[in-house]
């Protein structure tokens, strides 16, 4: 290193050749290569060329494997298929795994190329490098490191082998355009462009021919409808409500979703007697007596709000331990990182004695819509 000049200006740069500049960095660096050996000394053998179709296959496995996850991710069917019918309910079934096979393997090829063609083209290294304060311009190390760069692809026959090049592109290329469907696919959906249950401003709750919509309690089979009355529920006792209407009766498909869809659970609850929660601007008629419904989706993440604490009379999420206050207020968060109360859903009682909903929510169940109000 004592022997190599501190400065180098421009033109004594644009002079050197590539190979210098490999040599100058390594001096500069007190960098001694014991050993650089080239993997294949003698080109063109059988030996190589099995070893280049061995990285090009696992990126042409890769490309294939993220073009099925991009055909699975927008063309598969995913709507909820009942168990009525076997072979629908089978083919819907698959959507998750499949999803999750091809990404997966699209990621695992691209990794086993990468690690494959280093290992069986980039020149084996031995190098010791002693240790110094550092030295030289900005200008030196930039091309000193870019000649360094060009000798180990040059040594490594990137430039010759195509095969490895068009595949690597191909694979690497789709695995980013899978990446990029992937997180985009979910929210480019536009809210408005439905108006009914199926958009994201309404639930399954809406009805959109003005037919009456019941509270229905599960009874662990979709077929069995049973729907609830005022005395059903005891003071302080709670029960998880789906909708229904009697145009659904005969269609299992219908009955299965409406316990199945996201937006749908709601927690009726019948408050004891004394109790006299806050209620929210706007929704004062909302609840029937000492009865109240909310949204069962968590305004958090989305988990399930499934625990009731009748002595204190707070609904709790499970996931990340939030809480909200039914009794004293309209479902306010009073613990944890929620901050949105609970959608209400309006209910009374209809002439046959009967739980029904007067209308949808008025506000969109779940978290983080992006225009729904504190």
């Amino acid at each position: 290193m004592s022997e190599q000049k501190k400065e180098y200006t421009e033109a004594e740069l644009a002079e050197m050749s590539r190979d210098e500049k490999v040599r100058l960095g390594l001096a500069l660096d007190d960098v001694e290569l014991v050993e650089y050996r080239d993997n294949w000394p003698v080109k063109g053998t059988r030996a190589e060329r099995r070893a280049e179709r061995a990285v090009a296959a696992w990126f042409a496995l890769a490309g294939l494997s993220a073009l099925a996850f991009i055909a699975v991710f927008v063309f598969w069917p995913w709507h909820y298929q009942a168990p009525s019918d076997p072979k629908a309910h089978f083919i819907y079934s698959l959507y998750n795994p499949l999803i999750g096979f091809f990404l997966g393997l699209s990621i695992l090829a691209v990794g086993i190329g990468v690690v494959l063609y280093q290992k069986k083209f980039i020149p084996h290294e031995v190098a010791v490098q002693q240790r110094h304060d550092g030295h030289g311009s900005d200008e030196v190390d930039r091309q000193t490191t870019a000649a360094l760069l060009a000798d180990a692809g040059n040594r490594s026959g990137i430039a010759r082998r195509s095969m490895i090049k068009r595949t690597a592109g191909f694979g690497l290329g789709a695995f980013g355009v899978g990446a990029g469907v992937f997180a985009l696919g979910g929210i480019v959906r536009n809210p408005w462009a439905t108006d009914g249950p199926d958009s994201l401003k309404h639930t399954q709750w809406m009805s959109e021919n003005g037919e009456k919509t019941f509270l229905r309690r599960d009874t662990g089979n979709p077929s069995d409808v049973s729907l609830l009355r005022p005395e059903d529920i005891d003071p302080g006792g709670f029960e998880t409500v789906y909708p229904f209407r009697e145009s659904m009766r005969h269609n299992e498909e219908e009955l299965a979703e409406s316990m199945r869809r996201s937006d749908a659970p709601v927690m009726l609850i019948r408050l004891r007697p004394g109790s006299a929660p806050i209620k929210r601007k706007g929704q004062e008629d909302f609840n029937y007596g000492d009865y109240y419904a909310y949204s069962k989706i968590c305004t958090h993440v989305g988990c399930p709000t499934s625990l009731f604490e009748q002595q204190t009379g707070r609904l709790l999420c499970p996931c990340h331990q939030s809480q909200f206050d039914v009794v004293h207020t309209y479902a306010k968060p009073v613990f944890g990182p929620a901050t949105r109360a609970l959608p209400q859903l309006p209910i009374t009682v209809d002439e046959n004695g009967y739980f029904v909903a007067k209308h949808d929510f008025i506000e969109p169940v779940g978290p983080a819509f992006w225009e729904r109000e504190a």
